[in-house]
């Protein structure tokens, strides 16, 4: 399987779910042994998988003060000037996800083109096919960051459902160092991107309904 990642860090907005909590189940643990769908009729699999899904909404709504945070953190440096942009950064899912979001920016809200970047690990080619190891090279995301002269002008937003994807905290780490506003969003607690970044937000989704595929209930929190 493939796994893949707005408070700031004194964690008050994650009430529910501290980063810190090692007891907190995460994206890679195995569902209840009832819970396996390949053992279940089809009908049984699609109400536990549905079922499975709430689990987003759940930690939406607790991570809401850390989004509100982070928003407007985000806000505040934007309108400072003409320049700045929101720079979606990820691996796999993530990247897609971030790019599908990005992508929806000017024609949804007439944000300009120009004032939104992304930073994808193994590059465009990899939104449509995987590219081997892309997601592991700190060097590529460190760079690709430098390439777009990111500054303080701008804010830099990482999702990675595991929070420890190589590529995306070198990125974030990369903008930080480089003065922008730096958000990480991550599904599970006490990880490397959340305490990289200014305004970490932990969607503590837990374990999903077929291990560690974290494109189902982390993918929609992070959505």
């Amino acid at each position: 399987f493939y796994s893949d990642c707005m408070t700031p860090k004194n964690t008050n907005g994650n009430s529910g779910k501290n980063p810190k909590d090692t007891n907190a189940t995460t994206t890679e643990d195995l569902p209840p042994a009832n819970l396996y769908v390949d053992r279940m009729r089809a009908p049984q699999a699609l109400k536990a998988m549905l079922t499975n899904q709430a689990h987003a909404l759940i930690a939406l709504e607790i991570a809401l003060p850390a989004i509100d945070a982070a928003a407007d953190a985000a806000y505040q440096r934007l309108k400072k000037s003409e320049s700045g942009r929101l720079i979606y950064v990820g691996a796999g899912t993530s990247a897609r996800i971030g790019v599908q979001d990005g992508a929806e920016l000017l024609p949804t809200f007439n944000w300009p083109h120009h004032r939104t970047g992304f930073v994808i690990a193994g590059g465009e080619a990899a939104l449509l096919r995987a590219v081997e190891n892309a997601e592991d090279s700190a060097d590529s995301g460190s760079k690709q960051i430098a390439n777009l002269a990111v500054g303080q002008n701008d804010v830099v937003i990482g999702l990675t459902a595991s929070g420890s994807t190589v590529f995306t905290i070198a990125a974030l780490t990369a903008a930080q160092q480089f003065g922008a506003v730096t958000i990480g969003v991550a599904n599970n607690p006490n990880t490397a991107l959340l305490n990289a970044v200014s305004y970490p937000i932990l969607l503590a989704t837990g374990a999903e309904i077929i291990a560690g595929s974290a494109r189902l209930q982390a993918g929609t929190a992070q959505k």
